[in-house]
Order: structure tokens, then sequence, then C-alpha cells
């Protein structure tokens, strides 16, 4: 009995190191089974979760495409960078670094820890947009972990100010914000590609792989710009715009023909490759954005009708009596003309009376049908954004005031695209191409508005507002003969005309005889005393134009004018009025 108790827990503590043993044999079996399934009959598995761990894809952006004029002068090219970014967490693992990483960031080590650890959470934040691969190298050269560099694209523009209202810019991920650069983003717009890669623990690439999706770069969009005119149209107008204190300005050369924008500048304006220069009021492309009234621009259009239609004779005559005019409740008055005038007179003096009374006699109908023919109301969908809409109300709301204001511009709204493609078509023997900023392969054919006789008749009588006696002598182009008009307009804002406000309009053509060029010149509330446009305007069309038919080589009308131009003193006494 004695021993039996004695010998009883020797044989429980074997049993139970003999089962403890067996647990942990039959556990040591398992995991090495396992080991045995993973490494050798499905060792793939944990070579994809290898891979996992130090695959990366790296995007390859793709290469934005180029925006040239018509000669393939750039007017938007994209340059290689790169930028920076860090994984927070790694860097901040590291603080032996940021010292020097905020250095070159120029920021003080604190500041730089702050942001940092206010981002510690994020497996990408950028530190430096688009800098030159040679500063990036600067970065990578302190091999601080968790700091990389992405190769990009960065938008530079060549011409600077003197083409941002066509061209537009992009933001900073080259995405088009303006201009050609916006409506053309699609195109211009290349498809990124990627390439994968193993990293190491820091995340440095220690080996390429073969799996490389190329990127596809964007197609380049080529313009009717020519950058020889823009540069001119623009600095001359910078500089009346500053000569008269005015608001701001635009201006629109065309090809008569083809309907090719050769020059479109607009002030105030910008500098695309300086984001801090970019400010709304400047951003704002006048010359296709804006609506305005047309004035006396439109006289040409109602005589063309008038002609069209028969309702006069080329040898009409008009007696507008005292200078005044009563039309119900509505006096309308001339400037300078009184007394019985012909055709060329009424557009020479600018006469509101005359076209009145035009205007009258056609009826309100047949003036709306007249100006609808010229595209008047019509989009000109020129290619470029943000073309402004306009009014031309429906006739039977015009009423006999209505009417006559429109007779003489007032009562409807144009863009200045419409108003270069409605002058392109007189220019053209009565045939309106269609205006564009895109080079085409093939122009579409020119719409017919009045008979080409018609055309030739209006251009004669145009000629005389350039003339002696006329309103524009100021834009007369030695040795070209120019067909043209001037319009002063009121310039309406809410509750009415504002008082002493006006926008100064010229448009014209050269040479008369055959035009190869219209030009619209626009001085917005010109502050510096004179306002009529044959005073502000005219004098840039002149410029620009004249130097234009220099840098096309357009034969002149007058070869000896041309080669012996008077003095300016004798160009300042040939006289004539303005308005």
């Amino acid at each position: 009995m004695t021993a039996a108790v004695r010998t009883r827990p020797e044989l429980n503590g074997a049993w139970r190191r003999a089962s403890v043993l067996g647990f942990m044999l039959v556990c040591a079996l398992a995991v090495f089974g396992r080991a045995f399934f993973l490494q050798v009959v499905d060792k793939d598995f944990l070579n994809h979760r290898g891979d996992l761990q130090h695959i990366r894809n790296v995007a390859l952006p793709g290469h934005r495409g180029a925006i040239r004029d018509r000669r393939g002068e750039p007017l938007a090219l994209s340059a290689p960078v790169s930028s920076i970014w860090v994984l927070p967490s790694e860097l901040l693992a590291a603080p032996e670094y940021l010292a020097a990483m905020a250095k070159l960031l120029v920021l003080r080590p604190n500041e730089f820890e702050k942001y940092l650890r206010a981002r510690d959470d994020k497996q990408f934040v950028y530190l430096k947009r688009q800098i030159d691969p040679d500063e990036a190298k600067r970065f990578l050269a302190l091999k601080a972990p968790g700091v990389f560099a992405q190769p990009e694209y960065r938008r530079f523009y060549p011409a600077a100010e003197v083409a941002a209202h066509v061209v537009g810019f992009t933001d900073v991920d080259g995405r088009g914000q303006e201009g050609i650069e916006s409506v053309q983003d699609t195109a211009l717009r290349g498809v990124p590609g990627s390439r994968r890669v193993i990293r190491d623990r820091a995340g440095h690439v220690v080996e390429d792989t073969n799996d490389v999706q190329e990127a596809q770069p964007g197609a380049d969009v080529d313009l009717t710009l020519d950058l020889r005119l823009q540069y001119l149209a623009y600095r001359e107008l910078k500089s009346a715009v500053a000569e008269n204190h005015a608001k701001g300005g635009m201006i629109i050369v065309a090809d008569a023909v083809t309907g090719d924008i050769l020059a479109l500048a607009s002030q105030p304006g910008y500098n695309p490759n300086r984001p801090d220069d970019r400010e709304a009021a400047s951003l704002r492309n006048h010359a296709v954005n804006d609506s305005f009234e047309p004035g006396s621009t439109i006289k040409p259009l109602l005589v063309a009708q008038a002609l069209e239609t028969h309702a006069i004779k080329p040898d009409y005559r008009v007696d507008i009596g005292p200078g005044y005019f009563k039309v119900g409740s509505l006096t309308v008055r001339d400037e300078h003309a009184t007394g019985e005038m012909d055709l060329a007179t009424v557009l020479a003096k600018s006469s509101n009376v005359g076209a009145a009374h035009i205007g009258l006699m056609l009826g309100a109908d047949s003036i709306r049908d007249g100006y609808q023919k010229f595209g008047i109301g019509e989009s000109v969908g020129s290619g470029l954004p943000g073309e402004a809409g306009t009014v031309l109300r429906p006739a039977g709301q015009w009423g006999q005031i209505g009417t006559a204001t429109a007779s003489f511009g007032y009562g409807l709204t144009v863009n200045a695209l419409q108003l270069v493609r409605a002058y392109c078509a007189i220019a053209n023997d009565g045939l309106m191409p269609a205006l564009s900023i895109m080079r085409r392969d093939h122009t579409p054919p020119p719409q017919r508005t009045v008979s080409a006789q018609t055309a030739i008749t209006l251009r004669k009588l145009l000629e005389g507002v350039t003339e002696a006696g006329g309103t524009a002598t100021r834009a007369s182009i030695t040795g070209y003969r120019v067909a043209g008009k001037t319009g002063t307009v009121k310039k309406n804002g809410k509750g009415g005309y504002l008082e002493g406000s006006h926008q100064s309009v010229f448009i014209g053509m050269i040479p008369a005889e055959r035009p190869q060029l219209v030009g619209l010149v626009m001085i917005d509330e010109p502050g510096a005393g004179e306002y009529f446009g044959g005073y502000v305007s005219a004098p840039v069309f002149a410029r620009v134009l004249g130097g234009a038919a220099r840098l096309l080589q357009m034969q002149p009308d007058d070869v000896q004018a041309w080669q012996n131009p008077p003095a300016p003193a004798a160009v300042a006494l040939a006289g004539g009025g303005v308005r």
C-alpha cells in the first residue's frame, strides 16, 4: 500500500512530459509541412507577396503637343522637368536629413518637420513641383529615405504675353485652362505610360523589369496666326491703350479671302509663363468674349442691303437739313454733316440722319434680313473659346425708333469676330468666308451675302472715309488705298448709356481695289481727351496694316508713293474730320 502511493506521482510526471513533447512535435511538423508546401509546392504565392512589397508602377508622363503659328514658330512647348515628392513617415524616421532638406526648400527645419508630421499618414506628398532636373539632383544627392523625383513636363510660352489670349495656358498638372490650350486640350494631351520597377526598403529603384507601357505624345496644333503680325498688332494696341489712358482694347487682322485670323490681341494682357501675373481682369479675351453695339460700323451693311434690294441706287442723295431729324420722341443728330449729300458723303461723314432716312425707307424686316445675310447674330465658330453671344431682336419689336437707331448701330449687339467676318464679305466681292484660328487642310466654301457689284460699289464708297474730308484720314497707308469705317459708340451700362464712356472703333481693308486683309481696332474708354474712332483707333489700324502689308510683301497701289512716303508733317496737314 505504501509503495503504490509512493510511485504514482512519478508516473503522472512522465505522462505530462510525453504529452508536451508530443504536442511540440506535432506543431513542428505542421510548421515544417506548411513551409515545405509554400516554398516547394506553392512557391509562386510567396514570390507574388514579395513582389507586392517591392514592385511599384512608375508613371511615365505623356509629352503634350506643341502649339505653332502658320509658319511653324512655337507658341507653346513642353520641356522635361522633375517634381520632388516624399513619403513623410520614412523621412521623419531619419531626422538627421531634415535640416539639409529644409535648406533646399528654403524652410526652417522646425517648419519642415511640422509640415511632414501633419501629413505623416500619407503615402505621397509633393515637396516641389516642376523644377529643373539639375535642381532635382541636389535633392536626390542627399540620399534621404522616402524622397523621390518624378519626371514631368512643364509648359513654356516663347511669345509670352504677345499671344497669351489666343494660346492660353495650362495648370500645374498640364490641363488646359484658357485659350487654345483649353479648347484643344484633348488633342494636345499625351497618354501617360508606366514602367514596373523593383525598389529596396528605402524606396530606391534597384532594378527595372521588362514591363513597360510607353507614353503616347499629344498631337501638335497649328494655328493661322502669323507671329510677326501678332507681335506688331499687340505692340501697337498696347501702346495705344497706354497713350489714350484707356481701359483696354482689342485688335483682329484676318485674311479677307480665306478667313484665316492672322493676328488677334486684347488689352489688358498677361504673361502665361508667370502664374502670379494671371489676374482675372487680364485673362479676358475681349476680342472674343465681349459684345458691343456696333455704332456707325454697321452703316455699310445697311447701305449694302439698300443697294441689293434696289431700294436706292448708287447715285442716291438725301437731304439731312440742319443735321438733326425727329423720329417720334427721338432726335437723331449728326456731329458734322448738314444739307444734301450722296451715299459716299453719308459714309464719309458718318451721318446718322442719312442712315436713319435709308433705314426707315427699308423698314425693320429688310434691315434685319440684311444684317443676318452678313452673319450678324450668328456664331462665328472661329475655334476660340467663349465667343460672346449677341443680340438682334425680331423686327416686330423695333418700332419706328428701333428701326432708326438700328440703322446707325444701336439697339443691337455684335462681337468683333462677327464684324470682321461681315467686312471680309465686302472685301471678297460679297463672298463671306468662315473665320478660323485653326489651320485647315480644306477651306470651307464662302457664303454669298450680296452681289459682287454691290460689294465693289461699297468698297469705292468706303474709300472716301479715309480720304480728305472723311472721318478716318488717319487710317491712310502710304502706297495703298484703304476702305473702311469709323465708329464711336456710347458705352452701355446698368440703367442706360454711361456719360463720357465710349468705345472707339475703326474697321477697314487693304488694298481697296482687291483687298487681302481686313483689320478691326477698338479702344475701350479712351480717357486722354479724344475719343472718336477716326482719331483714336484709325492710326493703330494704319500702323498695323501698313506693317502687315510690308511683311507679307503686298503689291502697293501707288508704287511711287510707297517708295517715297511723305514727311510726317505733310500727313498731319492732310486734314479731315474724325468720328
